[in-house]
């Protein structure tokens, strides 16, 4: 099998001579017989459909072991929890709020180490893991809000030198374009809320890995924290997943029809999205992303009013997550990264007239109609 969605369909499941069933069947026990064929017990540490969804996963990220949790935060606390005492954790300055929020308000008050840097500074990024003690490089890219990306290879080199474990969040470009493992990830992570379910109805989140003494501790840390993705949620995110490649190109088409519109308005000050970089940013894009992904960043010139423009909107409604079907818009510095502080924002260059676009599957006609007469009226 080569093709994406031909993995997507027929990977961990075969219909059975008993009934035959076409879809993957949705098993709720939440125990079962010893002795069974499939070696299932209890549904916290092993279900038939999550296994078939961990399956398929592993599969289309070019791994060869998956794990599904309850939520992409859950993933990020199970990653965390391999350090021991001694070992830090090092990400991005430009990251998700709650990988921030986790990091340094939980974890770290409970006395885990972490270093934080612009990981696409890599002189400085080398400053970092020389001092030593790194164990967990964990990095977005692109990055959420800025759409940063970082060169996976580079930083992949990095990390075997100084004996540190790469964790890639690919939530942003999904697995249709971008592959982690193969420019040498060592895990790769995903809020499944995002693209692979893609309707805005499922909470989750996933890890794969083809290290199987990594997968192994992240097994038994599965089981033992109990942050599972339920069997309704991995039967459902399932079903998200096989149209995910055909959904991922409208997305981008859109994207990028969006992208070039916002950055001709003399309303708009800035627009952050990888089909639009130039220099450095503009050969990781073109080395390791197949497409630009579906979404992007603007900010509003100071003179106009932002809340204005929210309220203006029709088809984009103001909400947190992103990657379903239908379009959104957030405002980071009051939603999804709220929790960092504004010093730390503003350093970062996280401003409070920047919002985040999820371009959604909608006509790309309406889209640009509802954003110019939202800037009209400001």
């Amino acid at each position: 099998m080569n093709g994406f969605t031909t993995k997507a369909l027929h990977t961990g499941y075969k219909p059975n001579k008993e009934d035959g069933a076409i879809i993957p069947p949705l098993h709720l026990s939440s125990t079962f017989r010893f002795g069974n064929e499939g070696g299932f017990d209890y549904s916290r540490t092993i279900n038939p459909t999550r296994i078939i969804l961990e399956k398929t996963l592993a599969h289309l990220d070019g791994n060869t072991f998956g794990l599904a949790y309850s939520s992409g935060s859950a993933v990020l606390a199970n990653i965390v929890a391999l350090l021991k005492k001694e070992g830090k954790i090092l990400f991005s300055s430009d990251a998700y709020g709650g990988t921030y929020r986790f990091i340094v308000n939980v974890a770290g008050n409970q006395g885990i180490k972490f270093k934080i840097v612009d990981l696409t500074d890599y002189v400085q990024t080398e400053s970092i893991l020389k001092i030593g003690g790194i164990k967990i490089i964990w990095v977005e890219t692109p990055t959420n809000p800025l759409l940063k990306v970082v060169d996976i290879s580079r930083l992949s080199k990095l990390a075997k030198k100084y004996k540190s474990i790469l964790v890639v969040d690919n939530t942003f470009a999904s697995p249709i374009i971008q592959q982690p493992a193969k420019l040498g990830a060592d895990v790769v992570v995903y809020s499944t809320t995002k693209y692979i379910n893609g309707h805005s109805d499922v909470i989750g989140g996933a890890l794969t890995t083809s290290n199987k003494k990594l997968y192994t501790k992240l097994k038994f840390l599965q089981n033992a924290i109990g942050a599972i993705l339920s069997p309704f949620d991995s039967w459902l995110t399932l079903r998200g997943l096989r149209t995910l490649e055909l959904r991922m190109k409208r997305h981008i088409d859109n994207a990028e029809k969006i992208a070039a519109f916002l950055s001709k308005h003399k309303k708009i000050k800035k627009v952050y999205y990888p089909g639009l970089f130039i220099g450095e940013q503009k050969k990781i894009v073109a080395k390791q992303m197949k497409r630009p992904g579906g979404m992007l960043s603007i900010e509003i010139k100071e003179k106009y009013n932002v809340k204005k423009f929210l309220t203006s909107l029709k088809y984009f409604p103001l909400a947190e997550s992103l990657g379903g079907v239908e379009s959104l818009i957030d405002h980071p510095a009051s939603m999804t990264h709220a929790s960092i502080p504004k010093k730390e924002r503003e350093k970062i260059g996280l401003s409070n007239s920047l919002l985040r676009i999820s371009v959604g599957i909608e006509n790309i006609e309406d889209l640009i109609a509802d954003l110019r007469q939202a800037l009209n009226k400001i």
